[in-house]
């Protein structure tokens, strides 16, 4: 079961509604955020590639800026990519620019 933390910067007159948005998620837990747009976020589901998909649909919500993985602990999968039965899929950073939009 791999646990993510994850540093999300947010434009900060968007605080309270990706503050929100992020409530429902039971994978998801908020430890910390500010008033200039930074939240510490941690994140544990049953596989990275659920986690990767839930980092992705989390990283649309409207005034996300990125999603940047800081750890990722995953005890429960290393056996098995030392085996070489799974290859984690998760990539490092989300951004999403004004033209893609990002308002």
């Amino acid at each position: 079961m791999p646990i993510g933390g994850f540093v999300v910067n947010i434009l900060p007159e968007q605080r309270k509604t990706v503050l929100k948005a992020l409530a429902p998620y039971p994978e998801v837990e908020v430890y910390g955020d500010d008033q200039r747009g930074h939240l510490i976020v941690v994140i544990e589901t049953e596989s990275s590639e659920e986690m990767e998909a839930l980092v992705e649909r989390l990283s649309q919500i409207e005034g996300v800026i990125n999603f940047d993985l800081a750890y990722l602990h995953g005890e429960d999968e290393v056996k098995k990519i030392e085996a070489g039965e799974i290859r984690p899929k998760i990539r490092f950073s989300r951004y999403r620019s004004r033209s893609e939009g990002l308002s």
